[in-house]
């Protein structure tokens, strides 16, 4: 059985996935209905009805409230049991569970936890947005792996020169920079800096392609699953500060399972939005996430056999510290709330 960090935000869709029509999606095992009341905030519960657990999403809205499809209980966005068609009785345990959740930067929270959820602690992703380049280019990737495989992956960006030779590999570019790696709390900071290299693909159209740049790839992880990427560029010699280009990118990993992950992926634009443009820059992402990473996490997952990641006893690089440090973090906050509870 899968075990979870509860404590904590996760990710269950972008705000535009969310309607009037309930958006089933199973999250940390869980199914879940996901719709949009009418005050414009996010209704979050489990998608089983207690009686005959049939899926609420199957059924109908009344106001803010679901009526199941099956034997007509109805329920308020709050999980509770509001009419029985049968009966002026309410059956006793007829409720469902409801998530706290919350939106913001175009982003829809969950809390799976016990108590008051910490609306502090949501990350930071209002980077997402510039004013005169509206908001970003948003998607989604199912991925049958563990999230925790994908975390692997985003903090060991060394992967870029061997998986992503149809999008992103520069030709041993990243081995020519110096890599870091930053703990504070339950945050990592993953850096990879490179001096003197070609100008990196998100700078086309602004730099000319044979200008010599350095280059950064900061990598930013919240436990448990959270990664804002910023790629920057600036002229070689030049201060990153004064007017780079620079690229924010979103990496948010939700587990819908033990062995299966929600992948939420955004980029900011360098110019303002445009048709061509934006199915320029969605082709090259999901390229680069679905054609490229997606095959070889999954085929690495499923080559494990089912067996433990530690059991198999990894061999350590160095450059993979980020993925390392991030599960041993994890295991330790799952360890620690479960004290607690």
């Amino acid at each position: 059985m899968a075990h979870y960090l509860r404590n904590c935000w996760y990710m269950a869709a972008w705000s535009h996935e969310i309607g009037e029509v309930p958006l089933r999606r199973r999250l940390l095992g869980d199914p879940v209905a996901l719709y949009r009341k009418a005050d414009g905030g996010v209704a979050a519960l489990v998608d089983r009805c207690p009686h005959r657990f049939a899926p609420l999403s199957m059924g109908t809205r009344d106001g803010d409230a679901l009526v199941c499809p099956y034997h007509g209980l109805t329920f308020d966005a709050g999980g509770t049991c509001i009419r029985n068609p049968y009966s002026d009785t309410l059956p006793k345990g007829a409720s469902v569970r409801s998530f706290p959740t919350a939106e913001r930067d175009g982003i829809v929270w969950f809390w799976p936890g016990a108590g008051e959820p910490d609306a502090a602690a949501i990350p930071d992703f209002s980077m997402l947005t510039i004013p005169a380049h509206g908001a970003p280019i948003t998607g989604y990737m199912p991925m049958a792996a563990p999230y925790e495989m994908g975390i692997d992956n985003l903090l060991d960006l060394s992967h870029i020169e061997w998986v992503h030779k149809g999008s992103f590999a520069g030709n041993g570019v990243i081995f020519a920079g110096e890599h870091s790696l930053e703990q504070e709390g339950s945050r990592l900071q993953s850096n990879w800096w490179m001096t003197d290299v070609p100008a990196p693909p998100h700078t086309y159209g602004i730099y000319n392609p044979a200008m010599r740049c350095d280059h950064w790839l900061d990598m930013r992880w919240d436990a448990p699953s959270a990664m804002y990427l910023q790629v920057g560029a600036c002229p070689h010699g030049a201060d990153r500060t004064d007017n780079p280009v620079v690229a924010h990118q979103a990496h948010i990993l939700t587990p819908e399972s033990e062995g299966s992950t929600h992948y939420f992926w955004a980029t900011t634009r360098a110019f303002p939005p445009s048709e061509e443009g934006d199915a320029m820059l969605h082709g090259l992402l999901s390229q680069a996430f679905d054609q490229e990473d997606k095959p070889i996490i999954e085929a690495t997952y499923a080559n494990m056999d089912g067996r433990d990641f530690w059991d198999l006893k990894p061999a350590y690089l160095g450059i993979d510290a980020g993925g390392t440090t991030a599960r041993r973090i994890l295991a330790m906050l799952i360890a620690a709330e479960g004290e607690d509870a």
